[in-house]
């Protein structure tokens, strides 16, 4: 067996309409399209969301809420994830990507207290919860801001 005789497997593909092919072929003619009309006609067709000169539903609901520009967006992580780091290493956004604990930083990276720290690390982030200072501190470690 080589790449020449490789073929999809029987049933698994049908071969695509042909039509506007005369009479015979089912669909000859006007091509499935039916006669006349908007759908009939070359580039016809409604757009989605056309409900025929209705009002329609995307202008019938208000609009709420707004997306501020200077709102940041972090990578967040727990503590209880940097469990998986030996004692007194260094943790800074390479290792946190090494590890696989984040892939898009976005703006930076926050550390979050959820679950417990028994480890002295240093923890280097843009940015720490409280909680998670005070835990950091804690086990002995560092929470350095960059």
């Amino acid at each position: 067996m080589d790449l020449s005789n490789l073929k999809p497997a029987i049933g698994s593909t049908k071969n695509r309409k042909r039509i506007g092919r005369g009479p015979g072929s089912g669909t000859g003619k006007t091509s499935g399209r039916g006669h006349k009309g908007q759908n009939a006609r070359s580039g016809g067709g409604v757009k989605p969301g056309f409900e025929g000169g209705q009002m329609p539903m995307q202008r019938r609901l208000p609009k709420r809420g707004f997306t501020p520009l200077t709102k940041k967006v972090y990578a967040l992580v727990n503590l209880r994830d940097l469990e998986l780091f030996e004692v007194g290493s260094v943790v800074d956004v390479a290792a946190l990507g090494k590890a696989g604990l984040i892939n898009k930083v976005g703006d930076g990276v926050k550390i979050l207290g959820d679950g417990e720290l028994s480890k002295a690390l240093t923890v280097q982030a843009h940015k720490f919860s409280r909680s998670a200072a005070e835990k950091i501190e804690a086990a002995g470690g560092k929470a350095e801001v960059l």
